[in-house]
């Protein structure tokens, strides 16, 4: 039997969030983790996805890295959000068959959090590199947004 809790509830909503973006899709970006103030995406690695040198496109480790940024601020003040600023540092070519993004909340208040994330790319090994970081604000777009943690009627109904 599947059983309904709080951290269920919440990656089911954040997958459907992620699901909504037809950017996220074409690259086939997952929620892998979802907590209050933590957040793992994974993006499987394909030749579109690089650029002429064989490694992942910047933009796509700049993508992640964003997106995960938001998911972790989003789950740390509870509500819908948008990413204001970030910045992010490339340390070396990612080459590999996947990228798993981790970020979390580093500070975060009721409409606004500042969030750490590092991208790792992974070999076919399974052994994890890093390969960028990135830092970033995201603001709140409004109290009447998804939220990610079950309400009491969740809770009552699961």
């Amino acid at each position: 039997m599947y059983e309904l809790n709080e951290v269920t509830i919440r990656r089911a909503l954040g997958q459907a969030t992620l699901d909504a973006q037809p950017f996220s899709a074409l690259l086939g970006a997952r929620l892998t983790d979802l907590q209050p103030g933590s957040a793992e995406v994974q993006i499987p690695i394909r030749r579109e996805l690089t650029q002429q040198h064989g490694h992942v496109h910047s933009g796509v480790l700049g993508y992640a890295a964003e997106l995960c940024l938001a998911f972790a601020a989003s789950c740390a003040m509870d509500i819908k959000a948008t990413t204001v600023a970030y910045q992010v540092k490339l340390l070396r070519p990612a080459i590999g068959t996947r990228l798993v993004a981790r970020g979390r909340a580093i500070a975060a208040g009721r409409s606004q959090a500042d969030c750490r994330c590092e991208v790792f790319v992974v070999a076919g090994s399974g052994i994890e590199s890093i390969c960028a970081t990135a830092e970033g604000s995201i603001t709140c777009i409004g109290m009447d947004g998804l939220r990610y943690a079950p309400t009491a009627q969740h809770k009552r109904d699961g």
